[in-house]
């Protein structure tokens, strides 16, 4: 078991990460008995996602990796009864991208699984962002690519379930504005754009500062050449001054994404 990857783990609080609780009937003045329970409804649990990170970071077995997953899927970083996702699976990412790196055969097919679900999955109500060093309010599915695409040499060299999750990464597109030059009363953004943009106009989240400013329509002017991120957008009827230099964009499709 990796000493680092433990560190990481302990080194999180994850009770304090944001997620629907289940309540504790006593606090709430309710007789507490075996045939007392809540109506059934989806649970984050940080005990879950510790223990079972802990356990993946372990696991050398096919039941084992099984074993752990499913207290992660089972109300750790998501509910995939459900289909949940939640917050703690953007602050897990790193975690699990390493154990996929450097843990055991079987513990990595079990990560690539958790963090492609990750990112299919809708958040609930509420909680369906998280801040980032990129951005405040990013959605939770924008987040976990942003982790996925820190590892993209690692997981390249991996096999076709490494290389699906970077192509379902990729779909999370971001753009880093690094300049602004106003054209024929459009606003044109040169920067980096990580991810794949999609053909055509598309809807797409401003935020600049760390605050979300709204929402545009997007065409991708000059799409990235040999290898380098380096790209140009187009903001469709936006005004000169809503666009500063150091704001980033995600695509508007992932913020709309409620469970």
């Amino acid at each position: 078991m990796d000493a680092d990857v433990l560190d990481a783990i302990e080194a999180v609080d994850w009770s304090v990460v944001p997620g629907r609780r289940q309540p504790d009937l006593r606090e709430l003045g309710v007789e507490c008995g075996p045939s007392r329970q809540l109506p059934y409804t989806v649970w984050y649990s940080p005990e879950r996602v510790a223990d079972g990170l802990r356990d993946l970071a372990g696991a050398t077995s096919n039941l084992q990796a099984a074993l752990a997953a499913s207290r992660l899927r089972g109300g750790g970083i998501l509910h995939d009864h459900s289909g949940a996702v939640f917050p703690a699976a953007v602050v897990a990412a790193p975690i699990l991208l390493d154990i996929a790196e450097h843990g055991h055969p079987k513990a990595r097919a079990a990560c690539l699984s958790l963090l492609r679900e990750s990112l299919e999955l809708y958040p609930l109500a509420d909680y369906t962002r998280i801040d980032t060093i990129s951005a405040d309010g990013v959605p939770l599915c924008c987040a976990i690519a942003e982790h996925v695409r820190t590892r993209r040499d690692a997981l390249s060299a991996q096999g076709p379930g490494a290389k699906s999750l970077l192509a379902e990464a990729a779909q999370h597109w971001r753009f880093q504005v690094d300049d602004v030059v106003i054209e024929h009363g459009d606003v044109a953004v040169f920067g980096v754009l990580h991810g794949a943009f999609p053909d055509g106009r598309q809807p797409a989240e401003v935020h600049d500062a760390h605050r979300d400013i709204g929402l545009t329509d997007v065409v991708l002017e000059i799409p990235p050449e040999y290898d380098s991120p380096e790209a140009c957008l187009r903001l469709i009827d936006v005004p000169a001054d809503r666009v500063r230099a150091g704001a980033v964009l995600y695509p508007a499709v992932c913020g709309e994404r409620v469970h």
